[in-house]
């Protein structure tokens, strides 16, 4: 393992992850945890900044969310699996890094915009929810993180923590480090609607928990190409979700790019393609999903691996702390 590479990521625990989720990052974790110091972080606190209404929502989610890391396949014998409230150094940094940005650019900010817009909040936007990418910032120097998988939709969100880290580093003392984006394969994968972004909230996703008649129903129902309204006329491949789910997850890429000359050229219909897609997914899915009902068996033992990585966590972040309030001139005793 390289210990001078050091990885942090994770996700909001707001319910089961998704396809879009494995090749955006879960993906990338399992391959890499073997190579590189990882830390997997549960971001609780910062889900509560649009559910502070529902904590239920967030808690409940946490053991789902870690179920389905483990499912995938990450360790935590080697990755650290951790809960961020649970490491309050990073509130405590997050506080120190707000100084260091001004509400123009965090509104600035094209992620934030996007999600605020998705979210419709207009003018009723929580502090919390604007401000996170310090938070963000807070997590990722916390750790000394050197890479930070992301799609290319979060990249602004890396953008703007690298801007803290130099403004800190030439204000005070160049203590933390600058994290450089590790960028998916396929970062937005697109939802079954073929509209938007696959996302839990907008009911385009297909979890990585679904049952094989879930998933079937899923893929059965999934948008293709508007204007192949007959299994004779010629389709478009581009952009066509049935297809970049295919070049995915198909094992079989040869036959894959068959299925595209013929649907190019007409003669094929959307239910045949799908129905193969159909098999790919559940062929893909079914170990996954398997390992999750195994591990949910024993959800104590899930708990206790949380509760472990988070004390690791902490430690770690405090140390990180320590060096920043000393740089600021604020370690008084």
């Amino acid at each position: 393992m390289n210990d001078n590479k050091i990885i942090l990521t994770g996700d909001r625990p707001t319910g089961q992850l998704h396809l879009g989720h494995y090749v955006g990052s879960l993906e990338n974790r399992v391959k890499l945890q073997n190579d590189y110091k990882q830390f997997v972080m549960i971001a609780d606190t910062q889900a509560l900044t649009d559910n502070a209404d529902n904590p239920l929502k967030v808690r409940k989610n946490i053991l789902e969310v870690v179920l389905d890391y483990l499912a995938v396949g990450i360790d935590p014998k080697i990755s650290t699996i951790f809960i961020q409230s649970l490491v309050p150094e990073l509130a405590e940094l997050n506080m120190y890094y707000l100084n260091l940005v001004t509400v123009n650019r965090l509104k600035r900010n094209p992620t934030v915009k996007n999600e605020i817009e998705q979210k419709a909040f207009k003018e009723s936007i929580p502090a919390g929810f604007l401000t996170y990418p310090v938070s963000q910032a807070a997590d990722i120097t916390a750790f000394k993180a050197n890479l930070v998988p992301v799609g290319e939709d979060q990249l602004p969100l890396l953008e703007q923590t690298v801007e803290i880290v130099r403004r800190f580093n030439r204000i005070y003392e160049p203590v933390l480090v600058e994290p450089q984006a590790l960028v998916s394969k396929a970062a937005r994968l697109v939802g079954t609607d073929g509209q938007n972004k696959m996302s839990k909230s907008l009911g385009n996703a297909i979890s990585l928990a679904d049952s094989s008649e879930v998933i079937q129903e899923k893929v059965m129902g999934m948008f293709t190409d508007p204007n192949h309204l007959r299994v004779e006329d010629p389709g478009q491949v581009e952009g066509n979700p049935v297809f970049i789910y295919l070049d995915l997850f198909d094992p079989e890429q040869e036959e894959v790019e068959q299925l595209k000359a013929h649907y190019r050229r007409g003669g094929l219909g959307d239910v045949k393609v799908k129905r193969r897609l159909n098999l790919v997914l559940q062929d893909f899915l079914k170990p996954i999903r398997e390992r999750r009902e195994e591990y949910s068996k024993d959800p104590k033992e899930v708990m206790n691996i949380l509760r472990k990585g988070s004390e690791k966590a902490r430690a770690i972040a405090a140390n990180t702390l320590a060096e920043v309030k000393e740089a600021m001139k604020i370690n008084y005793f």
